[in-house]
């Protein structure tokens, strides 16, 4: 056991100290001023006692807190916070030698978040659902959930009921992708031991049962119809998309809003965008309200659902959609050419062949939008160096409470 005082709190979300030694030393749950005493293995600690408490330390939302390895800022104040939010965007611009305004973070309300992923275990009589623990594999069942909309939560009972047949296999480890739609639930099953040939029929037969108990709209097995009630519908700007099984959305609607409203202000008096890792249509249909559309992603699923809502919007300006891999095919310089904004939303890997194609190109701004800082602020410096300037940066809390930060950055020549 060691008494510590912790300076600071890095980038995983742990309170930062130092041990006698001076190395440093990390221990999760911790805040800036505190003097605690820790359980020591090596570098990483756990908090044992608190001796002398921080004033920004306030009493956590969930009785899962501390425990479950989904939050780990609950009991920090709000406004310190958000700064250190703020303050890890400024810290990853830094380090690529990039300075610019940090606009005030916009941040997520609890109980909001549309897509979860919850992890299934057997237990007697059936399944449990939940969480992992912190630096575990053990599972927390989760009773309630603050960050997640309530009508998943309220859901949870019948998703351990669909749970337990995806379960047949002793090795399987079921993780169920659960999405909020305007047409109810969507379900994305992954994990289920498929050597031995799968589901049986009759599993197949008690997982549909347990959707139709559970009024869910889909669910698929690694994108496979397991059970199809109705379609799964969201609504992108004007457009009403089916989503394809397994599809990728921003994680909570009142982000995406905000980062859809910050790039069309940006995009406004443009002739022709391109929207590069364009998903379903997130950024595409709101853009073309704006000017004509060239959408790019490598998800042709996601490419052909964007096509059917397409037709079926009327008012749009002229999209032109297509399924490409933007790292091994990135739209050229060339393609470029009459392209006034660029909007890009890459994966957390980033866009660096992308990006390279942008910095040679005429355009004169780009909105990028990203889930990764460090990978922004890669990409960042290389199109500082191809002659851009990066105007301001909008911080995004979408996922409250994790060590997560996402940013949307405006570059202009």
């Amino acid at each position: 056991m060691q008494e510590l005082t912790i300076n600071a709190i890095g980038a995983q979300g742990d309170g930062l100290a130092r041990l006698s030694d001076g190395k440093p030393a990390f221990v999760p749950l911790t805040l800036p001023g505190e003097t605690v005493l820790a359980r020591m293995d090596g570098a990483r600690g756990e908090l044992a006692e608190i001796l002398q408490g921080s004033a920004d330390r306030i009493d956590p939302a969930c009785r899962h807190f501390g425990v479950c390895g989904g939050c780990a800022f609950q009991h920090w104040a709000a406004e310190p916070y958000r700064a250190w939010k703020a303050d890890q965007v400024r810290v990853q611009l830094s380090m690529e030698g990039l300075e610019t305004e940090i606009l005030a973070p916009f941040a997520a309300p609890p109980a909001s978040r549309r897509r979860v992923a919850l992890h299934a275990r057997k237990i007697k009589g059936g399944a449990q659902l939940g969480f992992k623990e912190r630096r575990s594999w053990n599972l927390v069942p989760i009773a309630e959930c603050p960050v997640t909309d309530p009508r998943i939560v309220a859901a949870l009972p019948a998703l351990a009921r669909l749970a337990e047949p995806f379960l047949e296999h002793p090795k399987s480890a079921p993780t169920l992708h659960v999405t909020l739609t305007a047409t109810g639930l969507d379900i994305d099953v992954t994990g289920v031991e498929r050597k031995s040939g799968g589901l049986s029929a009759d599993a197949r037969m008690r997982a549909a049962m347990a959707a139709s108990e559970g009024d869910f709209a889909r669910v698929t097995m690694a994108g496979e119809t397991v059970y199809g009630a109705r379609q799964p519908l969201v609504k992108l700007g004007q457009a009403v998309v089916a989503l394809p099984p397994g599809s990728f959305l921003q994680a909570v609607p009142a982000a995406e809003r905000a980062m859809v409203a910050f790039a069309v202000a940006e995009a406004q008096g443009a002739a022709r965008i391109a929207d590069l890792y364009c998903g379903v249509g997130t950024f595409t249909f709101p853009l073309a309200e704006v000017g004509a559309v060239h959408a790019a992603e490598m998800n042709a699923p996601s490419i052909a659902a964007l096509k059917a809502a397409m037709g079926a919007t009327p008012g749009l300006k002229p999209i032109h959609a297509e399924a490409r891999d933007l790292v091994k095919r990135p739209v050229l310089s060339t393609e470029l050419a009459k392209t006034d904004v660029v909007v890009i939303d890459p994966p957390r890997a980033g866009a660096a062949e992308q990006t390279v194609e942008i910095a040679k190109s005429k355009v004169a701004k780009v909105v990028s939008v990203s889930c990764n800082p460090a990978t922004f602020a890669k990409d960042a410096r290389a199109l500082v160096e191809a002659g851009f300037r990066l105007e301001k940066v909008l911080p995004v809390d979408q996922f409250v409470w994790s060590p997560h930060i996402e940013v949307v950055g405006v570059f202009t020549r």
